[in-house]
């Protein structure tokens, strides 16, 4: 075979490759096996399986609004915190008792009473039913202040969700308080840390460097 006669042949079988093949023009024998690979791979979701993708949507779902209760509450980001329960849901959380809109600010001032706070969301535990969903999630929080002593606290977040219109909220919460404790300067660091001086600065706004979009990291320093 020629070069040209070859090169004529790869073109072709290229073409065929990228272009579809209609079932008609295959032979019997390999046409049953299109058709079967085709009803393979359309073959709808079991029930069974239908169910645990959904469960497993749920799960992530409701997580994610765990998440955003954190980041809300420490970025001061009200709309975000706001954005996790519903508006006839009630706040349960220790001196504080009312609805969300009254909560948010109270949590504002217990916020910036500190320099610096963290809202660690940890183990988490959800029993998933239909539309309803009772979950218990660990917390740590730790507050740091302008002068020792420091803040830490740990606790349990126990929640109702409910998802209304496809959308999973808190409907009622409870907080649980297992234990707070004064830390001292030999606990906790000073802002700015001392040990990166130069370090990108938290804000409690969309200042923050968590809201970049893109994320912009500072250069390489020069060697």
């Amino acid at each position: 075979m020629t070069g040209g006669a070859l090169a004529w042949r790869i073109l072709a079988c290229h073409v065929m490759r990228s272009s579809p093949i209609s079932p008609g023009r295959l032979a019997p024998r390999a046409r049953s096996r299109y058709d079967r690979r085709n009803r393979r791979r359309s073959r709808p979701l079991d029930s069974a399986m239908e169910a645990k993708l959904r469960e497993m949507i749920d799960r992530h779902e409701i997580y994610q609004v765990m998440l955003r209760y954190g980041r809300g509450l420490d970025r001061v980001d009200n709309d975000l915190a706001r954005s996790c329960y519903w508006d006839d849901a009630i706040e349960d959380h220790g001196r504080f008792i009312g609805s969300p809109d009254d909560f948010i600010p109270w949590a504002d001032r217990v916020t910036l009473a500190f320099q610096s706070t963290t809202h660690s969301i940890m183990n988490h535990w959800c029993d998933l039913d239909g539309d309803d969903a009772h979950t218990e999630t660990y917390y740590m929080f730790t507050g740091v202040a302008a002068q020792a002593p420091h803040l830490m606290s740990t606790g349990r977040y126990v929640d109702h969700f409910q998802k209304r219109g496809g959308e999973w909220r808190i409907a009622n919460r409870v907080t649980v308080v297992d234990g707070t404790y004064a830390l001292d300067d030999h606990a906790s660091a000073a802002l700015p840390s001392p040990y990166a001086p130069g370090e990108h600065p938290a804000t409690r706004d969309r200042n923050d460097v968590s809201y970049q979009r893109p994320l912009r990291p500072r250069p390489i320093p020069a060697k």
